[in-house]
């Protein structure tokens, strides 16, 4: 019996032939050095396209493939391709074992000549990979072969091959020729999760650049990513593809950076659109402001013309109006008129729709003057300061406190603590006239929300407060907290 196939004979040759007296098969798909695959129809009164895998039948190795090939048989996941029927026969000359699956509309390795994927299209991709890995990696499996040509699209939706899994711990098993898609502890060890993290990587540079990431595997040194590519992918490249499987980075690192970068966008997003109506604001307002009061006169005239004894009202209201001022005098706030509420209720600029995340404080507000927007005051934090005006004297001297508001999932994404120091201007007010950063840190995202807390400080009125502060702040997977630090 002939245990080898010649691929030259079945790209050529085996078109046509029935598998097992059911499986035609219609034209040749592609293949390896161990096996090949061809478009083929399921049986039935409707027929449905298929995949159908060839591999020789030579003992040992066979054994393996039907080990994996029952063990992924139960499997059901929605990004995962699902394994229709296994088993082995004998064509023409040759045993062979056969696995038939679900056809793939699109393969990524057929994509990529053409085009690279954009940063969008990499973020849609890694998605489904990564939730279709963590199912298998729960089930005690490992993918193995991660790479372009095993990322394939079925109607309409992104699935990974399932006619190659192992069993994590095996020994690992593939092509006689050790390539880039393969760990580097594969060559002569067992296979684990980490393996399919490298392949991950290795997929994720060649779906942006068009080419796999070049490494040098006898100098023993990480593959290069090329810095073309955008973060957060550069990072999250990086991070899989650690030659030491110790050092590399877990699936559950790769989601928190897709979703610490996505939380980025979408609160970049907010704020462009909260910018654009607080821009819009002081156009709008004269406008609403003249439509109130003209409304204000015609409902007026309107009441005179239907109710000359409605005239006295008026005149108790004007009597009134010292009372509500002595009201305003004492600390207590009248109600407002509809025309005015817009002014009151503008946004501060650090404002955000995402502030409800954060519960609000149970400290009395402070007001600076009728006009400005009320303004909850956060607790100091309580970690020592150094230099003058600092400790208990730095608390005293601050009047509001706005702290940082960020995601818990951007929080969760910190491995450590990430620090921010932002340099502050105050004038004679007490209020921050200017900021710049002393160090923005490693994050922009932590950055620009400690920015636009800073801005938004208050402290007491010169000279009770120096005109010029360091607020250190300082993000953990725990929260964010932050020194005032006075400046002479």
């Amino acid at each position: 019996m002939n245990t080898a196939m010649n691929l030259e004979a079945i790209r050529s040759d085996w078109v046509g032939r029935v598998i097992d007296g059911r499986f035609t098969l219609i034209q040749w798909l592609g293949g390896t050095e161990r096996s090949s695959v061809f478009l083929t129809e399921l049986p039935g009164p409707q027929a449905r396209k298929a995949a159908i895998k060839l591999i020789p039948d030579n003992g040992e190795d066979a054994e393996f493939h039907m080990a994996g090939w029952a063990a992924t048989r139960p499997l059901s996941h929605p990004n995962l391709m699902r394994l229709i029927l296994t088993g082995r026969c004998q064509s023409e000359d040759t045993a062979v074992l056969y696995a038939v699956s679900e056809y793939a509309d699109e393969v990524l390795s057929e994509i990529l000549p053409e085009r690279m994927l954009t940063p969008a299209e990499a973020q849609q991709m890694l998605e489904p990979v990564i939730d279709a890995l963590f199912y298998l990696h729960g089930k005690g499996l490992v993918h193995g072969h991660l790479k372009p040509s095993n990322v394939l699209v079925v109607d309409d939706r992104l699935k990974l091959s399932g006619d190659s899994l192992q069993l994590a711990g095996e020994r690992a098993k593939g092509d006689s020729a050790h390539g880039i898609y393969d760990a580097p502890e594969t060559a002569g060890g067992t296979i684990s999760p980490a393996a399919d993290v490298w392949g991950l990587g290795v997929t994720l540079v060649e779906a942006l650049t068009q080419h796999p990431p070049v490494w040098d595997k006898s100098a023993n040194e990480d593959p290069i990513v090329p810095q073309s590519i955008p973060q957060p992918f550069a990072g999250i490249a990086r991070g899989c593809l650690r030659a030491d499987p110790v050092g590399r980075c877990t699936l559950d690192n790769v989601k928190s950076w897709l979703e610490a970068a996505q939380a980025l966008k979408e609160e970049t997003v907010k704020a462009e659109k909260n910018a654009e109506s607080r821009s819009r604001l002081p156009i709008l307002l004269p406008a609403a402001i003249v439509m109130v009061v003209t409304i204000g006169i015609l409902i007026a005239r309107h009441g005179q013309q239907a109710t000359p004894a409605a005239a006295p009202t008026a005149a108790v209201t004007q009597q009134q109006t010292p009372a509500s001022a002595q009201l305003s005098a004492q600390g207590q706030t009248p109600e407002q008129p509809a025309a005015a509420q817009p002014e009151e209720t503008s946004p501060a600029p650090a404002a955000d729709p995402s502030t409800q995340e954060q519960p609000p404080s149970t400290a009395p507000a402070q007001q600076s003057s009728p006009a400005a927007a009320p303004k909850v005051a956060a607790p100091v934090s309580e970690v020592p300061a150094e230099g003058a005006a600092n400790g208990p004297a730095a608390n005293s001297a601050v009047a509001e406190q706005v702290m940082p508001n960020v995601l818990p999932r951007a929080l969760e994404s910190i491995q450590g603590k990430v620090n921010v120091r932002v340099r502050v201007t105050v004038d004679a007010a007490g209020n921050v006239s200017g900021a710049t950063f002393d160090s923005e840190g490693p994050s922009k995202y932590f950055a620009k929300a400690a920015m636009q807390a800073a801005q938004n400080w208050k402290f007491k009125p010169a000279p009770a407060a120096p005109g010029a502060w360091v607020l250190q702040f300082e993000f953990t997977r725990d929260g964010a907290k932050v020194t005032p630090v006075a400046v002479h």
